[in-house]
């Protein structure tokens, strides 16, 4: 949600480190906060005016009307607020039909002052600007300031001055104090404008002679604003509404959500309750949670909230082992009963998180059984088949009762069922598989002709219906989308033609799109070019049916619509940081009139400003925070419908009879489905987006399809918050809305919570009756709208209408003609299992695709929390093991001793040489390790062959070395060009220390050892040199740790794995040596003359 009620004390500090007044502001950042736990004594030193000063002390808690309900406590001592803290404190109180517990009190400095020096002030936002209320009398009996109060709207974009506020709210106040209050109020409207603030309301604010006090205050700020305030935000809590607990669960979840690209909203209603939801989309849960307590389900509805934005497994199993884990928690005696729904979604894999769901139910299975829990699934979209077979499946392997219900199924179905009020059919009826829709039966790759075009009910005289009422410029529906007015908006939006620019590299919804055109029998791909800022301009391949072909990518949109001028349509996929920057951007190029923006958590304020400059240049926005819009036949913004079986499903490739617009993008694909089962079919479809401030609102699109004579009929799925739904009303009442409109108005439930409730769309809050989706519903129903009982019931009346409009003959239904078929992807296919490929590539090391990276199985939470270090890591990657804690000891002393052994040797002298030539890290740390082989740092593989094999032989020492010699071979590993018995390598000294005390047996290294001695009594310097020494070692290391068998042993020395070790070891060193010479600004090297012996042949004649 956007706008979030903050504390008192938070609301103030805002105030006082921010406000820019000539006014003088008084007692700044004297409060106190306090709680059952709070230590007295360190609160008098902190705040040590508290003993000198008397004091108000009330609870801070986001209620209302404190001072009439008595929760106020004024003109005491320390002492007496102690004693007033004491009685109220952990107190169970109502407050409305909430009940709660006090717990949170601010103290503050009394400031007396008569009656006359209050006042009262407010600001709020709206659609077109923000609205300042002030009266003159503050306080306790303040009354209805709405009617009372003076009020200044102060529209987007403009600003507000001191005259402007003295001449318009300020004609009851004494003269000698405007100045302050006029200075004081620009200073609060500045100050609300600058933190993003979307309600700040002050009663009463006093005015005496020493200055302002800001004495009760209560607010809310926009929270997705939140990465353009945080530095004067700093971190805000938002307190929970009064009567419903903080709890941590909730907290867990949120900070899900905030670190998700995801949606995952967790409300707890009644913990103690037996019916729980895990619904998918923000609208759906506001339907499931309707028709719950529209069946009597209020008093044991557990919980509201929502997963949508395709979020991953992982995401997916958090979110329900959070729900599970709950519900598990205490015994009902009816059981418990967990509804997992959804409307139809567009892009979420619907199996991709399932698989998270099972996972989840799979850990709990056990409390899910003793809690006696049945479990109910509804849920369509893309692979929702394979999802509700996994999910059947879990529920026969589990033993828990599991229902699962797809498409077919109206979506809260299966709430009567879990409620009892319907029954439960036994093998419910399955739409087609995915691929049924997608795979080619006729074999054949020619494009099919031309589909209807046209709307699906046959053409009729204008006769025959009533003639919609013109416009107020009485211009037909295409004069008017071509009009050149400044600031007209058209009636058509998306012709067969439309070309649009996708801004944003969103390849899925722009192949999507392509498969929807050419379905649709369009005559070329809708989408024109790509604009994305991050890359230079390229091509980017598509498919078009079964050839490929390619879109332009640019760098900007300037270039993007200076080279398709056919261009009329912007979709844009920029983030929420992003979006309003572009959009600002695209209305500057008149060509574009029509925008839809998808991302979800643009601030309010930004939106406005949108909306403004759209209303200035004529262009009509869809979104914020939508799915986008379909018109059968012609066009689709992004993913909007879904996948191609569910646009063939729905029959959303041909033009329908029925014009919809909702706010939900998932709850706009369900009512494609039950158009599609219902009547003829959907003629054009538009999500306006979940925000308070929708680019476009309902009545802008019903009053377009008004317009449409292709339009026979009109649905509008409205939503608790906001007012839009009263002007269709209107519409309705004055005649300029003519076509049957039929109206449902979601979260009908609000009204039955306790607390206030914020769901899933940020405009889907009622701040006054008026509000409310029951009194919407009614209203709409008096005006003359078709309005069901219930959503239940919406299929039912839609049909109804339908019907009555095919027996007056408005609607003729069209002959069905078959679409053309697309191929389906090779990637969605493998999804399916409908094909299989041979991998390029197979790996057993580690696996990065799921929430978590995976070392050989191992996940990499545990690989540090069991605190494996480098060694344990290296077992993991190269051994597939997890290695005894001395042998990955023994691998990091390895890697220690082998990292550099000085410049002059040759990888350092070759990495040096190659830094100081100006190559880069990576050239010159290849250039250094291209030198070990048999003669520098190679010898770990040569000399663990070597010794082996004479070990295992049965050959002694003496005849290992008498042969080598024989052979004219080097015993590799022996010896040293500077170290020698006399003057040992003390890296040798250190690894034999440790091995000879760790390991279980170092039968190879004896041998080895033996060998030296023979070696050493012919010549000092034939040592068992490191490289020699870890070879034999590690043998003996892989041989009987335990952990391999011989054979595996022997591979890992076969195939190279012990010259690793130098390779690792050695590449630390030879990266400081790069970096040594870049520090050090070393030159070219150029070797010295005198340092080259010159043989040259001797002159030589023919």
């Amino acid at each position: 949600m956007s706008a979030k009620a903050i504390s008192e004390q938070t609301g103030k500090e805002f105030l006082y480190k921010h406000i820019c007044t000539s006014a003088a502001v008084q007692n700044r950042f004297r409060y106190a906060s306090v709680t059952a736990g709070t230590d007295w004594g360190r609160l008098t030193q902190e705040h040590p005016w508290l003993l000198t000063e008397r004091l108000v002390i009330k609870p801070d808690q986001l209620i209302k009307r404190r001072g009439k309900l008595g929760l106020v406590g004024i003109n005491l001592d320390l002492q007496g607020v102690r004693e007033w803290f004491k009685a109220h404190v952990m107190r169970e109180t109502t407050v409305g039909k909430a009940k709660g517990v006090l717990k949170n009190f601010l103290i503050e400095p009394f400031v007396p002052h008569p009656q006359e020096e209050e006042f009262y002030v407010c600001i709020y936002a709206t659609r077109e600007g923000d609205h300042v209320l002030f009266h003159h009398e503050g306080g306790v009996e303040v009354g209805d300031v709405d009617a009372k109060a003076q009020r200044l709207l102060v529209a987007v974009d403009e600003k507000l001055s001191e005259e402007q506020v003295t001449e318009k709210l300020l004609p009851h106040v004494p003269d000698e104090k405007k100045k302050v209050l006029a200075s004081f109020i620009v200073g609060l409207f500045n100050l609300y404008e600058d933190l993003y603030f979307t309600y700040l309301e002050i009663n009463p604010i006093v005015v005496t002679k020493d200055g302002v006090y800001v004495l009760d205050m209560a607010a809310k700020i926009d929270a997705t604003a939140d990465y353009i305030c945080k530095a004067k935000w700093g971190d805000v809590e938002f307190p929970p509404p009064f009567g419903r607990e903080a709890y941590p669960e909730e907290a867990y979840i949120a900070d899900l959500d905030a670190k998700s690209g995801a949606s995952l909203k967790l409300t707890l209603l009644n913990p103690c309750g037996r019916i729980w939801t895990m619904v998918a989309g923000g609208g759906a849960s506001v339907v499931y949670s309707d028709t719950i307590c529209d069946l009597g389900g209020v008093e044991e509805l557990a919980n509201y909230g929502e997963y949508s934005g395709a979020p991953s497994e992982q995401q997916t199993y958090d979110y329900a082992k959070t729900i599970l884990s709950l519900m598990t928690r205490e015994k009902h005696t009816q059981g418990k009963v967990l509804i997992i729904g959804g409307s139809i979604a567009n892009f979420t894999n619907v199996a991709a998180t399932f698989k998270g769901i099972v996972r989840a139910i799979k850990d709990y299975q056990g409390p899910l059984k003793e809690h006696e829990v049945t479990i109910f699934v509804r849920r369509g979209g893309p692979n929702y088949q394979e999802g509700l077979r996994v999910m059947g499946e879990v529920g026969k392997t589990t033993g828990i009762p599991i229902h699962v219900f797809g498409t077919e199924t109206h979506m809260t179905a299966i709430v009567g069922m879990a409620l009892g009020h319907r029954p439960i059919p036994n093998q419910p009826p399955m739409d087609a598989h995915t691929a049924n829709f997608l795979l080619n039966a006729s074999n054949s790759a020619v494009t099919p002709a031309t589909t209807r075009t046209a709307s699906f009910s046959e053409p009729k005289t204008s006769s025959d219906v009533n003639p919609a009422k013109k416009s107020k410029a009485a211009l037909p529906a295409e004069a008017q989308a071509s009009s050149g007015c400044s600031g007209a908006k058209p009636t058509t939006l998306f012709r067969k033609q439309t070309k649009a620019i996708v801004w944003g590299m969103q390849t899925r919804a722009v192949q999507g799109m392509m498969d929807f055109d050419y379905v649709c029998s369009r005559d070329d791909p809708s989408v024109a070019a790509m604009v994305y800022p991050f890359t230079g301009d390229h091509k980017q391949k598509f498919y078009w049916g079964h050839k490929e072909i390619l879109v332009p990518v640019y760098k900007n949109m300037a270039d993007a619509v200076k080279k398709h001028p056919e261009v009329d349509v912007l979709i844009s996929f920029a983030s929420l940081r992003s979006a309003f920057d572009s959009t600002m951007e695209s209305m500057q190029y008149p060509q574009i009139h029509t925008i839809a923006i998808i991302a979800e958590g643009i601030p309010e304020a930004q939106t406005r400003k949108i909306i403004k400059m759209a209303d200035e240049k004529g262009v009509t926005i869809i979104g914020p925070a939508t799915v986008g819009g379909i018109k059968p036949g012609c066009f689709k913004i992004g993913n909007t419908g879904g996948m191609l079986d569910n646009i063939l499903a729905s029959k959303l490739y041909r033009p329908g009879s029925v014009a919809y617009v909702s706010r939900s993008g998932g709850m706009s694909n369900e009512l494609n489905n039950i158009i599609s089962r219902t009547t003829d079919g959907v003629y054009e479809g538009v999500a306006i987006g979940g925000d308070r401030y929708p680019g476009s609102t309902f009545m802008d699109h019903v009053l377009r399809y008004q317009d449409t004579p292709g339009v026979k009929m009109i649905i509008v799925l409205g939503e608790i918050g906001g007012t839009e739904e009263y002007k269709i009303c209107q519409g309705i009442r004055e005649g300029r809305i003519t076509k049957p409109v039929v109206c449902w108005c979601i979260g009908t439930c609000a009204t039955m919570f306790a607390s206030e409730v914020q769901f899933g769309h940020a405009g889907a809050c009622a701040n006054q009756a008026s509000e409310t989706a029951v009194a919407k519903n009614q209203a709409l129903r008096d005006a003359g709208a078709y309005v069901p009982k219930s959503f239940d019931e919406l299929g039912d009346v839609i049909k109804t209408v339908y019907d009555d409009l095919v027996a007056n003959g408005t609607i003729v239904p069209a002959q069905e003609v078959p679409p053309p078929t697309v191929p389906m992807d090779y990637s969605w296919a493998r999804e399916l299992g409908l094909i299989r490929k041979p991998a390029s590539f197979m790996t057993s090391i580690c696996d990065e695709r799921g929430q978590e990276l995976i070392y050989a199985g191992m996940p990499i939470t545990e690989v540090f929390k069991e605190e494996m270090g480098l060694g344990g890591v290296l077992g993991l990657l190269w051994f597939q093991r997890r290695l005894p804690r001395y042998a990955c000891q023994f691998i990091e002393m390895c890697l220690m001793v082998t990292a550099d052994h000085g410049p002059a040797v040759s990888g350092a002298h070759n990495t040096i040489v190659c830094a100081r030539a100006g190559k880069d890290l990576i050239s010159s740390l290849t250039s250094g390790l291209l030198t070990i082989g048999d003669r520098f740092g190679g010898a770990l593989d040569a000399a663990a062959k070597q010794f082996s094999k004479a070990f295992d032989s049965g050959m002694l020492p003496m005849e290992f070395v008498n042969k080598m010699k024989k052979d004219g071979k080097l015993i590799m590993g022996i010896g040293h060009r500077v170290k020698s018995i006399n003057n040992p390598d003390m890296r040798v000294q250190i690894l034999k220390d440790f091995v000879k005390q760790h390991f279980p047996s170092t039968q190879l290294l004896d041998y080895a050892l033996d060998v030296e001695k023979i070696t050493t009594s012919k010549k000092p310097n034939l040592i068992l040199n490191v490289d020699g020494f870890i070879g034999v070692a590690f043998v003996d290391l892989l041989r009987m740790c335990g952990g391999f068998t011989r054979d595996e042993a022997d591979e890992f020395v076969e195939i190279g794995a012990l010259n690793g070790i130098f390779v690792l070891g050695r590449s630390m060193g030879f990266i400081g040596h790069y970096l040594d010479q870049k520090r050090l600004k070393q030159g070219l090297y150029r070797h010295p003359w005198d340092d080259i012996s010159y043989v040259l042949p001797e002159h030589m004649s023919m």
